[in-house]
């Protein structure tokens, strides 16, 4: 039986008459963390943006347990249980940080992970994962410097208690530091069993903390695996992934 969240199977997607995605496929098991690696303008957003019905796809097919969504609008497949963390994060600038928060809780929901009760996803747990997110509770969303706002914005998601994940970019343009928070953030998800989809470029990082990898290239899938073969084959990494 499978025990996929999410499975893309070959999809093409265009914009205008300019194909982008050329049969691209894969599936994310429950409680696994998967990335999406590539160079920039290989396709990964894109992919996360048919997954979500942003950019619908014009083949191939997306289910998210089971059942097809690839029809859905972007507001239905986030009310099935997938939250984006989108690139450039999209906070409300004129809310405070907390009002970010409380404004996306869901009502009811209850969290995915492995644990018997399966913990939702509160307000004091995002603070505890994001201390600095509790000193900046009063904030304004514009009052946040750009490491703040990616804490907010995977915060907000996280309070819609997804059962997966997307983060597109999780750490563009942030300093060493804050990157360092972020990816210890993905560890404290992935230790909970929260199912997720991460977009980085930071390869050497995402081996040690992600399950399972997938590389796009033009479009199309390259390269399919494990964090241990991906970090056996340093020559993918230059292929595939280096500048």
């Amino acid at each position: 039986m499978s025990n996929s969240i999410l499975e893309v199977e070959a999809l093409q997607t265009f914009y205008g008459d300019s194909q982008v995605l050329f049969g691209v496929s894969l599936d994310i098991e429950a409680g696994e963390m998967h990335t999406l690696l590539g160079r920039n303008g290989m396709g990964k957003t894109t992919t996360v943006r048919s997954i979500f019905g942003l950019t619908p796809c014009r083949g191939g097919a997306v289910r998210f347990l089971g059942e097809r969504i690839d029809k859905l609008s972007a507001d239905k497949v986030g009310r099935l249980g997938i939250a984006l963390v989108p690139e450039g994060r999209q906070i409300f600038p004129n809310l405070s940080v907390r009002e970010n928060l409380v404004a996306f809780a869901r009502a009811g929901a209850k969290s995915w992970g492995r644990g018997a009760d399966g913990d939702r996803w509160t307000l004091d747990r995002i603070y505890a994962i994001f201390p600095r997110l509790r000193e900046r509770e009063k904030n304004m969303g514009n009052q946040l410097s750009g490491g703040e706002q990616q804490m907010l914005a995977i915060g907000r998601a996280l309070m819609t208690n997804p059962r997966l994940l997307i983060l597109d970019e999780a750490t563009e343009g942030l300093a060493p530091l804050i990157r360092e928070e972020i990816w210890r953030c993905l560890e404290l998800l992935r230790a909970a069993g929260q199912t997720v989809l991460v977009i980085d470029k930071y390869v050497d990082r995402l081996v040690k903390i992600a399950d399972r990898h997938t590389i796009v290239e033009r479009g199309q899938v390259a390269w399919q695996g494990s964090s241990g073969q991906l970090s056996s084959d340093p020559q993918l990494w230059q292929r595939y992934i280096g500048v």
